[in-house]
């Protein structure tokens, strides 16, 4: 009892004497911190009105039924019990995880073979590198596009060289079988961006390791699994974060070829038996279409931020078993 009274008195004074001294600073010290807070206060105010507020709003909006023309009608947990039965909510989900699970592994595959090429020491390579990295440099719109001409089933590109050389031609986007692997073959011909950080990640390896490795009789292959894919690690483990977090949003290109579709046929849809309808793309659409419900929208997008946020959280507890830091996980030696 004694000793706890003690070390009770020791810690109260300890904290008057703290906040003696913190009170006590002189006229340049609340200068230089009111200085400080003046110059982080725009983005503060910027914080709060368009990224703070909006996301406690919507939070809030998630619990009602709000058609923007009127006022938000409180409704509980409806929202958030009604999506999962809704076979639309369900299709979306279906869609998004579908292309996910196809285009994640094959984007990480294809931009780090991308990258090892890159990095090969041959004539030409910084055209090369400038070339594959070109198409990420075009807007999302222009892009589904170029690929909406592309992947015409009569007198597109793609399936002009697959009759010449007597592949069947599929119908892809008027397809509902192909329209989402015609999605995947679309990010594949963005792989340069995700193929940069793989090369940058490549040449920070160290060149000594490759050496030593191939005194003691080591090959290429032996070589690329035990030092260029541990040594990579990092690089793939932030692939796969901002490529699952990208992936689930994908919105643009199927917004343009569902507009397309709607001008060119007078329907309203997402693809062939809605197989384009996409989670952002059904989240849209709830909020800015026909009766649109600004309260439901809401709950989609939290739903999908707990979603992301829970396989994120997963993926940094699993880094522990497979990344390697050279200087240690927290950054030191």
């Amino acid at each position: 009892m004694v000793v706890e009274s003690d070390l009770r008195h020791i810690g109260a004074r300890r904290a008057a004497t703290s906040t003696k001294r913190f009170l006590g600073k002189g006229p340049k010290f609340w200068r230089d911190a009111l200085t400080g807070w003046a110059m982080a206060l725009p983005w503060l105010i910027g914080f709060l009105v368009f990224t703070a507020g909006p996301m406690g709003l919507s939070f809030y909006y998630s619990f009602t039924f709000f058609n923007i023309p009127q006022p938000p009608r409180w409704m509980g947990l409806y929202n958030y019990q009604f999506l999962p039965t809704w076979v639309l909510f369900r299709k979306a989900v279906y869609n998004t995880l579908y292309y996910v699970a196809l285009s994640q592994p094959l984007a990480i595959v294809g931009s780090l073979f991308l990258a090892v090429l890159m990095n090969q020491n041959i004539p030409g390579r910084a055209a090369f590198r400038t070339i594959y990295y070109l198409p990420s440099v075009l807007s999302g719109v222009a892009t589904a596009m170029l690929w909406l001409w592309l992947l015409n089933p009569r007198s597109g590109i793609v399936n002009v060289a697959l009759r010449s050389i007597g592949l069947p031609a599929p119908n892809w986007l008027f397809d509902e079988h192909w329209a989402k692997p015609a999605l995947v073959l679309m990010r594949m011909w963005g792989l340069g961006a995700g193929a940069v950080i793989f090369l940058a990640g490549l040449q920070g390896i160290p060149e000594h390791l490759h050496e030593a490795a191939q005194i003691d009789g080591a090959g290429r292959w032996r070589r690329f699994w035990s030092i260029t894919l541990p040594m990579l690690s990092p690089t793939v483990f932030f692939q796969l974060v901002t490529g699952f977090i990208g992936a689930f949003q994908m919105f643009a290109p199927v917004y343009v070829w569902t507009q397309v579709e709607a001008g060119s046929t007078g329907t309203v849809g997402a693809g062939p038996q809605n197989s384009l309808l996409m989670y952002a793309l059904l989240l849209y659409q709830v909020a800015f279409g026909s009766g649109a419900n600004m309260g439901r929208a809401s709950a989609m997008a939290w739903m999908l931020f707990v979603f992301i946020l829970a396989l994120t959280i997963i993926q940094f507890r699993l880094a522990k078993f497979w990344v390697y830091y050279e200087a240690g996980p927290e950054g030191g030696v």
